[in-house]
């Protein structure tokens, strides 16, 4: 049994599994999910478990060379849009319906139960050398 990081088998087998250049959208409650990536979905209640919180425990155990959000966010969701900016200080902002289109081509789609809007984020891996 793992006594660290993400315990979730399905999500810490899918994070395993990927490689550099793969994406993983990282989404609210009410994103579209498109057919083909694998999906975890975590969401259990609405607010839980949290955009943030999820991105956080993410952010622990992977590389990220890239993040794309919706623009909209700024408005709609300052408070996840001021996470994002400063996690990602390169954040590609793009209209949501672009980000839906992008998200079609992600290896994995973690849900959350987040329950903001616009609280999306697709993350495209590096590697650690």
């Amino acid at each position: 049994m793992k006594k660290a990081g993400i315990l979730n088998r399905h999500l810490s087998g899918a994070l395993a599994e990927l490689g550099h250049g793969d994406e993983v959208l990282v989404c609210d409650a009410g994103m579209p999910i498109p057919d083909g990536p694998r999906v975890v979905d975590l969401a259990f209640r609405a607010g839980t478990p949290s955009f943030a919180e999820v991105l956080d425990g993410l952010l622990v155990e992977l590389v990220v060379e890239g993040a794309t959000a919706a623009k909209e966010i700024r408005q709609a969701n300052p408070a996840t849009a001021s996470l994002l900016t400063r996690e990602f200080p390169d954040l590609e902002l793009v209209p949501h319906e672009r980000l839906k289109e992008l998200s079609a081509g992600a290896r994995l789609v973690v849900r959350t139960g987040e329950a903001r809007p616009y609280a999306n984020v697709l993350l495209r891996c590096g590697v650690f050398f």
